[in-house]
């Protein structure tokens, strides 16, 4: 089928963070197959967060299908966009039934993006990994995608107005080489793995990040064990 709407929305995203001055620092995306399927796995700490993923895989020419909780399936204007670019919906007291989408679409050759702890990290460090994409890349026989995200949570967070003016904020973005999802292996040791990656890129995204905080009042996005003010992450001190 054709891509009718996946493509222009790209285009007007792009467009968006051109007007806004983003500042892009995107590397390893050779590291996306330009065939097959694959799972995608992002830290998240931002809710545009799966729009830049999604700009990340466009090099190789593909388009992410992203799992998202079914609310913003129901909203009147995300919810038309979400299922024309065929997203796929996660009602958490019913998520077989997004399972086995998910899975189906893996084996038609697609990349589905999956954010494995649930929800956004308030301290911008990461949270419990879920073990569901581990589990779809084993059933499927696809690669795990580790990638990681930094600067995506001073335009817009949990906690934080928006901020979309032209304050030429940097994004990184890190895409880590794919990982093989052994079924003879556990699914929590492979989570235990991809985890592990995706902090080792989001540790190299956050050295390579180009700006600090410009003053007391502008640490808020900065997590605590680097100085910043975020909220610690739950089970560590202060």
């Amino acid at each position: 089928m054709a891509e009718l709407v996946y493509p222009p929305v790209i285009g007007a995203a792009r467009t968006v963070f051109k007007a806004i001055d983003l500042k892009f620092d995107i590397a390893g995306t050779d590291n996306i197959p330009r065939r097959g399927g694959a799972v995608l796995v992002s830290n998240h700490i931002g809710y545009l967060d799966f729009v830049f993923c999604g700009l990340a895989a466009r090099p190789a020419k593909r388009l992410v299908r992203f799992m998202a909780k079914d609310s913003v399936f129901r909203h009147k204007v995300s919810g038309p966009l979400m299922r024309a670019m065929k997203h796929i919906p996660v009602d958490r007291s019913q998520g077989v039934h997004a399972y086995k989408n998910a899975l189906s679409s893996l084996r038609s050759g697609e990349i589905i993006g999956v954010f494995p702890e649930a929800t956004i990290s308030e301290s911008f460090t990461l949270k419990n990994f879920k073990s569901g994409a581990a589990r779809l890349a084993q059933e499927a026989g696809v690669p795990l995608l580790p990638m990681a995200l930094w600067g995506t949570q001073r335009l817009w967070t949990k906690g934080h107005k928006r901020d979309l003016g032209r304050r030429h904020y940097p994004v990184t973005i890190r895409v880590g080489e794919p990982m093989e999802a052994d079924p003879a292996e556990s699914a929590e040791k492979v989570t235990d793995r991809l985890r592990a990656r995706v902090q080792e890129l989001l540790e190299a995204a956050q050295r390579a990040y180009p700006v600090r905080p410009r003053g007391p009042e502008d640490t808020w996005w900065v997590p605590a064990h680097l100085g910043g003010t975020a909220p610690a992450a739950p089970g560590t001190a202060g």
